[in-house]
Order: structure tokens, then sequence, then C-alpha cells
């Protein structure tokens, strides 16, 4: 027995070594039967997620060639309806509405090691119109949610990545500066929406956050969520490259010039004191003015990159300052259904606003618009939704 249903695939390339973008095809898919422990489900909602355009980019690797596999769906962020269960599944039942959990393939205590609808072989994404998934893949939703189905949709891979990754970072924190020494931390973030979605959550733990954008709307949003705005083009030239500092004088004044007035603008907004957990989901170009920033006994925390995979640190310094790093990969299944709970309780919950929804049909066009920054944080697409 099989399912066919339609998709957007992605091919392999034909050379591993090279990195020519790919196209999405569109196509009937075919897939087997589900087993024991998976349930079959129509995708209703995703959302285009960062690692998506890393897939299509083939950068940093060719997933397809990773996964040793012909064509791969992508699409690892949104909302489903279960159509079918297997025998041994308990987590959810037939016509639940589910968070789709993408943790793909997870060592035995549950963290995750690969990620559904990227680089875990075998696994099916939701730019299918239908996929199946491990019992433990899926997350029903609260009953009478009082937030819509695009929303969870957009929580489903940011907002829990987010809630991993910060409990960790805080207690870290904790663990060396107590409540009475620092009863409300500095935290600042640049980044995306789990960088947003983090500094929402240090908002419920006391402390004082703030978001870096160059993007006015963004900066608007910020300051209505109570989150200090800071408008990064007043740095314009804070793009860290070792290569030319060391050989581009004119590159080295500029980048000192943006370097000074950034970390003049930390010194007054945290009293002197530092950015106490700076969450930094850019990477290596930003990596250099994060750490200058950071207070003693403070926290770097990412749970990805953007635009640079490879950072270097000074060891002494570091140990001196005794600066923490924290690096986490998404969350194990108990860490997704605490931030599902705690998200309906408090309201820890994306904002869309009415922004623009694509259509399955317009899969290529979001693939496009995310590339050329046109998107908001959460770019919602409807594959099965009404």
């Amino acid at each position: 027995m099989s399912v066919t249903t339609e998709a957007w695939v992605l091919y392999k390339g034909k050379d591993p070594k090279r990195t020519e973008p790919a196209t999405l095809v569109r196509e009937h898919y075919t897939f087997e039967e589900i087993t024991d422990q998976e349930v079959l489900v129509e995708s209703l909602y995703g959302c285009w997620e960062g690692n998506m355009s890393h897939a299509l980019d083939r950068k940093p690797v060719d997933i397809c060639h990773q996964r040793k596999e012909e064509k791969v769906v992508i699409g690892n962020a949104g909302v489903v309806r279960i159509l079918k269960c297997g025998k041994a599944v308990t987590t959810v039942k037939e016509g639940d509405i589910a968070l789709l959990f993408c943790n793909g393939k997870w060592d035995k205590f549950g963290y995750p090691e690969k990620i559904l609808g990227y680089d875990a072989e075998g696994t099916i994404g939701l730019l299918a119109r239908q996929t199946k998934l491990h019992q433990y893949q899926v997350i029903p939703l609260p009953d009478k949610s009082r937030f819509t189905p695009q929303q969870w949709a957009a929580f489903s891979l940011r907002y829990i990545t987010a809630w991993s990754n910060w409990n960790l970072a805080y207690h870290v924190w904790r663990v060396q500066m107590t409540e009475e020494d620092c009863p409300a931390p500095h935290v600042w973030g640049w980044g995306g929406g789990v960088s947003y979605a983090e500094l929402a959550l240090a908002k419920f733990s006391g402390c004082r956050v703030a978001m870096l954008s160059a993007n006015d709307e963004r900066l608007c949003e910020f300051k209505k969520m109570g989150i200090i705005p800071i408008d990064r083009r007043q740095f314009p030239d804070l793009e860290f490259s070792d290569q030319r500092y060391q050989i581009d004088l004119e590159y080295k004044r500029a980048y000192l010039e943006s370097e000074q007035k950034f970390l003049s603008t930390v010194n007054e907004l945290t009293s002197g004191l530092g950015v106490s957990i700076f969450i930094d989901y850019v990477g290596s170009p930003v990596f250099r003015a994060t750490i200058k920033a950071l207070a003693r006994q403070g926290v770097v925390t990412t749970a990805g990159w953007k635009h640079g995979m490879t950072i270097t640190t000074y060891r002494a310094m570091e140990c001196i300052n005794r600066h923490q790093m924290v690096h986490t990969h998404y969350a194990r299944y108990p860490q997704g259904r605490a931030a599902v709970r705690f998200a309906e309780e408090t309201g820890w919950m994306p904002q869309l606003n009415g922004q623009k929804e694509y259509s399955f049909d317009d899969i290529p066009q979001l693939a496009q618009d995310y590339a050329d920054g046109k998107c908001s944080y959460f770019p919602m697409y409807r594959v099965n939704g009404c």
C-alpha cells in the first residue's frame, strides 16, 4: 500500500561540491503507508523557515546528497489535521488538529539530531498536501484554543526553539548571577522570529529587553510589545570580516566607527553593565560586536545562524570574563508540549496582524520573497487550510 499526493519537490543537484540554487518542482509524490507508530496527516498551514531557504540555496550542503535521496520535500513548521492513526499511536487521535513537532531523528534522551523536512532522511515536509509523521512529531492543539491555526503554524518551529534555548540560557545566567545580584538582566537580540520569541519570554522572566533591526515596521512592533527598539542603521558598517580588517584600512576605519557607536549605545542603555544575555542568530558578521557588548558573567545564546557558522574567540579573555556560550538545536518532545501549554495560558504567541498569506500555488513566489527580504518574521502559506 502507498499514498500519492501533490507536493513541491526539491531535486538533488548534479554536483554536491557546487552550490547552484535549486528550483522547486510541483508534482505527484508517493510514499509508503503508515506504520503502527505513525499518523497520516494533511498539511493545513505552514510557516516558511530559514532552513528551507538554506535547502534551496544548497548551503551549507545539498540536503538531497546528504540524505542520499534523489528528491526531498521540505517544510518543517506548521499545523496538520490527523487523517489516520497507526495501531500504537497514543499522542493524537483521528480528526485532531495538531502542531508539527519537527524533531526528525533524536538521541536516546530525545534531543534532536536531525530535523524533519530538512536533513532527516526519509522524512516528508509540509510542502506536500499529505504526509506521514511519527506520533512524537505531532502535538495536539488545545481544545477551543484562543489562537488561530495560522498563529500555531508560526509558533511551531520558532517558538519551540525559543522555549528550549531561552530556558537553558536563562538558567546558565542564574547559576552565576542570582536574583539578588541582578534582579532584571539586560537581554538583547538580533536575528529574526526566534530572537523575537525569546525576548518575549525574557519579559516574562522580568528582564529588560532590546532588539536590533533595520526595518521600520519591525522597530514599531518592538516598541508596541515593550521591547526597546534599536535601529541597526545607526551602525551601518557593523559587519565584521577578519580578512578585510587585516588588509583594508578604509574598511577597518568604518567598521571601528560603527562598533564604537554600537558599544556606546550598549553602555548607555545598560547603565554601563553590558548585555547579560545576548541572543545572536546572525552569526559571524556580528559576533565580535556581540562579545564586546557582553557583561561579565554574560551569556551568548543561539540555536542557529543566518550569515555565518564559524566564529573565533580568545579563550583567555572569555575565561577571565566568565562568558558562557549556549547552543541548542530545537527541543525534545516534553519541552514542545510545555511550550504549547505556556503559550495558551499566557498569550506568548506570534501576532500575524492580517499579514499576507501565500497559497500553495504561490510557494515559489514565497521562496523568492523570503530570499529578497520582503517577508515578515512569520511568512505563512496555506496548503489545505480554509
